[in-house]
């Protein structure tokens, strides 16, 4: 088998079978030391090789047959001595395929690890079984003795393109391995040793290899300027997939790339109805439209949540549980994530912000009966998402508002740190923000841009070099708020700075005024918790201050820890007190007639 399997003569076939021979009988070591005329050599040569066998060829002592080139032999040649004498030993591995142990060579085992579908799920949805069939097509009308394609799989979800590898693999009859493209030498001598022995190890027992770079946004180059993964590619042969973000150029002229997303909104939706059996009802409507799963991941958050007797409401709570956790963006670094309190009672606007932020939700809610089920999802690929501006001066409720929306629709909430997105390196800023708006893509989370005309400003005329580079990452933001399949809220002081072309992109626009009288009765109203106790507060008196909601939370939240100093209830003299040294940090001008407060007698006090 190895020689027809690595085109070994019949010379070479008996130097490597005199190499075995010695791991297998230990009668051989004393007769090569007597056929060699020196007992300290009992151990076999090519120059014995030469001597005793018919045939004999010189040029299996060239590194390009493939007695060296496969490393069937390991030579000792220590200082000067000449390479014929040098001592042999045939390699590990070898001896053992022929001894008829089949095992994975242990210099591999740290690199390469075993491919399964998870939880044995073999089953491929239609959209990512047509990837599958794409495959072996190519290798089907390949030509013969040519090197077959190396399959790009393109795209950012992970389990699926290794589900994917596995079946087309598994068509083939072949297992599949697992190789992370940052395990790779980056020395030539290095990589030239992995990849021999990974195309041999195929040969001896045929595999696909599944070259991860899902993580890898650029390799380090290896001696000679090539990357690491083009040069391990060239190097050997056989069926390899690389998973990658985008197309990675430079992996050989019969590279293919294949886009694998996560299985359609249909597909998980007709998942979660077969998961969930008798107990589906309405909840595979509202997990596909809210969450994009891969099967694995759905599946096994269904069994998770089907485990212990329930009732329909907890079901339902256990599920969008499971799936928020599953669904988690990796945002470290970009995003910080907020704990959403606040309800719909705790938002005081005008009847017409309140009527918009519900037309929001409702769409959040309901998007994927309008783009599944009525088609519009159908007909178009861009502006499926939901993009809005919260307008309106600090304080009137903007990011009350974002949180308000996640804790309704049961969504994580995440505010942008634009110190961290934002870079002064060219590039940079777009590249942060792709890894944003993809690790948000698959659902779950909110994304509330703070300050946003900081990143969302009008385009400039192109004066130099600067300017064009900004402009660049203007577009490039258009471009990704409206293919973001997600809700992103973007909240500003100055609306008029925003680039026009971004605001026709927007959804829904709506506008925080400065709050009224009536309002600042409402908030002050409801701003204090049950827990608090109060006495003789005037709301009317309280409502007249011009505050906005944000500074009336903090007058109020001072006012609690200076009654709490005194152990009394909150009362307005604490009211004022805090109110005036927040206008003194507002600098806005204050009246000390309005910080007056004489108590009303007790038949005035208002009920």
């Amino acid at each position: 088998m190895l020689a027809q399997r690595f085109g070994l003569s019949r010379f070479e076939r008996d130097v490597l079978l005199l190499c075995a021979a010695l791991e297998l009988d230990t009668r051989i070591a004393p007769l090569c030391a007597r056929a060699q005329d020196d007992p300290s050599r009992p151990y076999p040569t090519f120059a014995l090789a030469l001597t005793l066998f018919d045939d004999p060829a010189w040029d299996v002592l060239s590194p390009e047959r493939p007695l060296r080139h496969w490393r069937f032999l390991e030579i000792n040649q220590p200082g000067a001595q000449p390479l014929v004498t040098s001592a042999l030993r045939a390699d590990e591995r070898i001896v053992s395929f022929i001894k008829g142990l089949s095992y994975l060579d242990d210099r591999l085992t740290p690199l390469l690890l075993a491919v399964e579908p998870p939880d044995g799920e073999t089953e491929l949805p239609p959209s990512q079984a047509g990837v599958v069939r794409e495959i072996q097509h190519r290798l089907e009308t390949a030509e013969p003795g040519r090197r077959p394609p190396v399959f790009q799989l393109v795209g950012p979800d992970a389990p699926s393109k290794r589900l994917v590898a596995w079946h087309a693999a598994s068509s083939l009859g072949l297992r599949l391995f697992r190789l992370p493209v940052e395990l790779l030498p980056t020395q030539v001598a290095d990589l030239e040793t992995l990849a021999r022995l990974t195309q041999r190890e195929s040969a001896l027992s045929p595999f696909a290899l599944y070259l991860d770079a899902q993580e890898v946004e650029k390799t380090a180059p290896a001696e000679g300027g090539a990357p690491p993964l083009g040069r391990f590619l060239t190097s050997t042969s056989g069926l390899f997939f690389v998973a990658t973000q985008d197309v990675r150029p430079g992996l050989g002229e019969t590279s293919v790339a294949l886009d694998v997303a996560k299985p359609t909104p249909t597909e998980q939706r007709a998942a979660w109805t077969a998961a969930l059996g008798d107990a589906a009802g309405d909840l595979p409507l509202e997990l596909a439209s809210q969450f994009s799963l891969d099967l694995g991941s759905l599946r096994r958050i269904a069994r998770a949540a089907l485990a212990e007797p329930h009732a329909a409401g907890e079901l339902r709570d256990r599920l969008w549980s499971g799936a928020l956790a599953g669904t988690r963006p990796r945002l470290e670094g970009l995003a910080q994530r907020l704990d959403p309190r606040a309800t719909w009672d705790d938002l005081v606007l005008p009847e017409r912000q309140s009527d918009l932020l519900h037309q929001i939700a409702a769409q959040v809610r309901l998007r994927g009966r309008v783009y599944d089920d009525w088609g519009f999802g159908a007909k178009r690929n861009r502006g499926l998402g939901i993009s809005v501006l919260f307008a309106g001066e600090s304080g009137t409720g903007k990011t009350m508002a974002a949180e308000v929306l996640a804790s309704d629709l049961r969504l994580s909430l995440y505010r942008i740190d634009l110190s961290t997105v934002v870079s002064k390196y060219i590039g940079e800023t777009e590249k942060n923000l792709r890894r944003l708006f993809d690790a948000a893509e698959d659902g779950g989370a909110i994304l509330f841009f703070d300050e946003a005309d900081a990143l969302f400003g009008k385009r400039s005329e192109v004066k130099d070099s600067h300017d064009r580079y900004a402009n660049i990452e203007v577009n490039y933001l258009l471009q990704r708020i409206e293919s973001y399949g997600g809700l992103a809220i973007l909240a500003t002081n100055l609306k008029d700075h925003l680039d026009s072309a971004f605001v026709r992109r927007l959804r829904f626009i709506v506008d925080f005024p400065a709050h009224g009288e009536a309002e600042r009765r409402e908030i002050w109203k409801r701003i204090f918790p049950p827990e608090t106790r109060t006495e003789g507060l005037s709301l009317d008196r309280l409502a007249r201050l011009g505050l906005n909601g944000g500074a009336i939370n903090n007058v109020a939240m001072n006012a609690a820890f200076l009654a709490a100093e005194k152990d009394e209830p909150v009362t307005m003299p604490h009211i004022l007190a805090a109110a005036r040294t927040e206008l003194q940090k507002l600098g806005r001008p204050i009246n000390e007639a309005d910080f007056r407060w004489t108590a009303p007698k007790p038949a005035e006090v208002p009920s």
